[in-house]
C-alpha cells in the first residue's frame, strides 16, 4: 500500500511516578502536554487503566484516569489531537463514553478522538470492582458501542436495542465539534475480529511496532476485512505505537533498560515504517518529562515529514 501523505508524530504518556509525585504530576503533565504540541506533535494519548500495566511498572504506581487527564491537557493546549490509548469497554456505559468523548472534544475546540478495545486489565476490574465478562462477550460489547458511538454521533436518538445495552433514547447535545465526529481509533491487531471491527466502524487502528514485516501483514487483514464489507482501505488511518527515546548521541541506557537512539536512527526505524503506508506513529519516550528532549522532538517531526 503507497504512503500518500507526510508521516505524522504523536505522544503516549503511560508514567506518572515523577520525582514528587503526586504533588508533582499536575505541573508535569502539563508541561509534556505544551512541550509536545511546540515540538510539532499532533497528538497526545493516555493510557485508559486505574492500575500501572505490568510492561510499565507495578500496580501501585501513579496512574491517572484518563479522560480527566486527557481535559487537563485540552486546558493546557490549542491545536495537538487528545485520545486514549485505549479505553476498554467494559469501563464506562456506552452513552457515557460518548458523552465523555463529545465533551473533550466541544471543550477542546474539535481535538478529541474515541480511542477503544476489547479491554484486557483482570486485575484493575476485579480490584475496583467493574465486571469482566468472557473475551467473546468483551468484542460483543465493542462493536454494540460502536454502533452507538455512530448513532449518537449521527443525531439518530432512535431507540438503540442490543443484546448487552439497551438505550431509550441516545441524545447526545451539544454534539461533538469535530464532523462528521470524532475520529474512532480502535486498538489491537486481533486478525479476526479486531481488525475486522476496524474495516467496519473505525477511522484508524492502531498496531504495536511488531517490526515493519509484521505490521504490514495486519495492513494486509484491514485491506481484506475492508474488501469484505466494500469500505475503501484508503479511508483507514494506520498508525502503531513504538517506543523511541532521543538523545543527542544515542546509545545512553534509560531506566526502563532500552536503549535512546538518535534522531538519525529513529528516522530510519520511522521510514521503514512509513514504507509500508504507516500515516502515524505514536511514540512512547522513556524521557518524555525531560524539557530538553522536546527539541531532539522537533527535528525527528521534520525528518519524518520528508519520508
Amino acid at each position: 500500500m503507497g504512503h500518500t501523505e507526510s508521516m505524522d508524530l504523536g505522544l503516549q504518556v503511560s508514567y506518572f511516578s515523577w520525582p514528587g509525585a503526586p504533588e508533582s504530576i499536575g505541573p508535569t503533565f502539563g508541561a509534556i502536554a505544551r512541550d509536545a504540541e511546540q515540538a510539532g506533535l499532533t497528538s497526545l494519548w493516555v493510557m485508559d487503566h486505574f492500575f500501572q500495566i505490568g510492561m510499565i511498572g507495578p500496580p501501585e504506581q501513579d496512574m491517572l484516569e484518563g479522560y480527566t487527564a486527557l481535559a487537563y491537557a485540552a486546558g493546557q493546549t490549542s491545536t495537538i489531537g487528545l485520545g486514549t490509548l485505549v479505553t476498554g469497554v467494559t469501563y464506562r456505559h456506552p452513552g457515557l463514553l460518548v458523552k465523555t468523548v463529545t465533551t473533550l472534544d466541544v471543550l477542546s475546540g474539535g481535538r478529541a478522538w474515541l480511542g477503544i478495545g476489547a479491554a484486557w486489565n483482570e486485575e484493575e476490574h476485579r480490584g475496583l470492582g467493574v465486571p469482566y465478562p468472557p473475551v467473546a462477550e468483551r468484542f460483543e460489547r465493542l462493536e454494540e458501542t460502536l454502533q452507538i458511538a455512530h448513532r449518537m454521533w449521527d443525531g439518530d436518538q432512535n431507540p438503540y436495542a442490543g443484546s448487552h445495552y439497551q438505550l431509550d433514547r441516545p441524545l447526545n447535545v451539544p454534539q461533538s465539534l469535530t464532523q462528521p465526529h470524532p475520529p474512532i481509533l480502535i486498538g489491537g491487531g486481533g486478525e479476526k475480529k479486531t481488525l475486522r471491527l476496524v474495516a467496519q466502524y473505525a477511522d484508524a487502528c492502531n498496531i504495536f511496532d511488531l517490526g515493519p514485516e509484521a505490521v504490514r501483514a495486519k495492513y494486509d487483514v484491514i485491506d481484506q476485512h475492508c474488501a469484505d464489507v466494500g469500505r475503501d482501505p484508503a479511508q483507514i488511518r494506520r498508525t502503531v505505537l513504538a517506543r523511541v527515546s532521543l538523545s543527542r548521541d544515542g546509545g545512553e541506557e534509560l531506566p526502563s533498560d532500552e536503549q535512546a537512539m538518535t534522531v538519525a536512527a529513529a528516522t530510519d526505524k520511522l521510514g521503514a515504517l512509513a514504507d509500508i503506508g504507516t500515516d502515524t506513529v505514536i511514540l512512547g519516550m522513556a524521557n518524555d518529562a525531560d524539557p530538553a528532549a522536546y527539541e531532539l522532538v522537533a527535528e525527528l517531526v521534520d525528518r519524518v515529514a520528508g519520508l
